[in-house]
């Protein structure tokens, strides 16, 4: 059997003010066909796992375009349709082929496509035809279009929330979508809109069980996958929103009541999925309120993994004007101050300029005396699933008795190792201000006497009535209500 891969993904935050152009999927990791390194990035799961499989199963398999970058704003229209022609050039130079696997994300948006997944599963049902099986993996931060559901023979979502089964899902596209070329299976999809858009935070219940559900009845009376479909809020795009996906084998009546029932049973749950969110100078409070030990407030406003700059001060500077003791804060996106650490040296001490300058959701510069405790040029974090993330110079400094972790290229908190390659010891801190919304707690959670999520102002605002959408399908809860 011949095998085509690819992967081209990022998650497009339609209010967020950084366009992602062709730099950023360069930065983020862009490799031409054949050349993806010897270890899985994180949109590459389905090549990843085919080079498990394919050697114990006499596969070839044609690897191509792998290309993601950090979420951002909207896609320019010629890194899309550049990225997009060249996955498409190098599958027809791997024709014929007996099975596409694609990597993708599911919420790219481009100047002039609203639904990028859509547009390119289109693509390449056109030159492969339809007796060639398509499948993609997703992030379930996606939008759900009737494209992508009618392009693709599967499609599979990390059920995960932070995502640390992508390899995992991997190994289900690629072990149902060889059943269906052997003939096996017949998947047939039924989908449903929850009417709503809601964060499903699997490390927490009713969630955790809801998707421990999904998982015990795949497999069983001829269902093959079930997809949560959380939707990701901040793309004002038509088809945004929760929708369960429901993959049966040639069982379509079935598949529809059961996605209808499972649709219905997390509405029922909806109020209970959202976690308690405390104002900035409450969630400060209820961590010097909390018992001896760790805590970890999250800044998802200004999480960069759904978006926003990764550079806001709001928290920082309520921080240095309480005169907080034992609190850090990062990674915080800003490579003039980087630069200016490394030109100062470790040990100088100066006044420094600190973040808020890529937009008023980044609030004001932050103007400090501070102290540069370490530097570490071309720095890598632990990201999920065993993945890297590429932090570019990276400097830790003291400003006004608040430890900030600097970077030079803008990505979330992930790992732990994001503060202590620089000798920021978080076991020996009262709280950590982490820019992430849910992916830091893989890595931070286990160290944590507490975890407190901040609702601060941001282009990743957790409240969704803020945003002005134009585009999506209304009402949704609880953006109406």
């Amino acid at each position: 059997m011949r095998v085509f891969t690819a992967s081209l993904a990022t998650e497009t935050n339609t209010f967020a003010p950084l366009p992602t152009s062709l730099a950023s999927f360069r930065e983020g990791g862009c490799f031409p066909a054949g050349r993806h390194p010897d270890q899985m990035t994180f949109f590459a799961g389905p090549l990843w796992a085919l080079r498990q499989r394919a050697p114990e199963r006499g596969w070839t398999v044609i690897e191509g375009l792998v290309a993601g970058a950090q979420p951002g704003g909207t896609t320019t229209r010629l890194a899309y349709e550049t990225l997009r022609d060249e996955l498409l050039a190098d599958l027809r130079a791997a024709l014929p082929v007996d099975m596409v696997l694609l990597g993708l994300h599911g919420a790219m948006v481009a100047d002039g496509y609203d639904d990028c997944e859509g547009d390119l599963l289109t693509r390449v049902r056109q030159i492969v035809g339809p007796g060639v099986v398509v499948g993609a993996e997703l992030d379930p931060h996606h939008h759900l279009s009737e494209a992508m559901v009618s392009q693709a023979d599967l499609l599979i979502a990390f059920k995960q929330y932070p995502h640390t089964d992508v390899l995992d899902r991997a190994f289900e596209l690629v072990d149902l979508c060889a059943a269906q070329v052997a003939g096996r299976i017949r998947p047939v999809a039924s989908v449903v809109d929850c009417g709503m858009v809601v964060v499903v935070h699997t490390t927490r219940e009713p969630a955790a069980g809801f998707v421990q559900k999904l998982q015990a009845l795949e497999g069983r009376d001829g269902v093959l996958s079930i997809t949560l479909t959380h939707g990701f809020p901040w793309g004002d795009v038509p088809d945004m929103g929760t929708k369960l996906l429901v993959y049966t084998d040639d069982r379509r009546e079935h598949g529809d009541r059961l996605a209808r029932q499972l649709a219905d049973e997390l509405i029922a749950l909806r109020e209970q999925l959202d976690p308690p969110w405390l104002g900035i100078d409450a969630a400060i409070d209820d961590a010097l309120a909390a018992p001896s030990g760790l805590v970890v407030i999250a800044d998802s406003a200004d999480n960069p993994g759904g978006g926003a700059a990764g550079d806001s001060t709001f928290i920082l500077r309520r921080l240095v004007e309480r005169g907080v003791q034992g609190a850090a804060l990062g990674p915080l996106w800003d490579p003039q101050a980087v630069r200016i650490a490394f030109d100062a040296g470790v040990g100088a001490r100066l006044p420094m300029r600190l973040g808020g300058k890529t937009s008023p959701m980044s609030g004001h510069p932050l103007d400090a005396t501070c102290t540069v405790k370490a530097l570490q040029p071309d720095m890598a974090m632990s990201g999920l699933a065993g993945t890297k993330v590429a932090l570019g110079d990276c400097a830790l400094v003291d400003a006004d008795g608040v430890e900030v972790v600097l970077i030079s290229r803008r990505s979330q908190a992930m790992g732990t190792d994001v503060f202590t390659q620089l000798g920021c010891d978080l076991a020996a801190r009262r709280l950590v201000v982490v820019k992430s919304s849910q992916h830091f707690r893989a890595a931070f959670a286990p160290l944590a006497v507490r975890v407190v999520y901040a609702s601060a102002p941001g282009s990743v605002t957790a409240d969704l009535r803020q945003l002005p959408y134009r585009h999506i399908r209304r009402p949704k809860w609880p953006i109406d209500g």
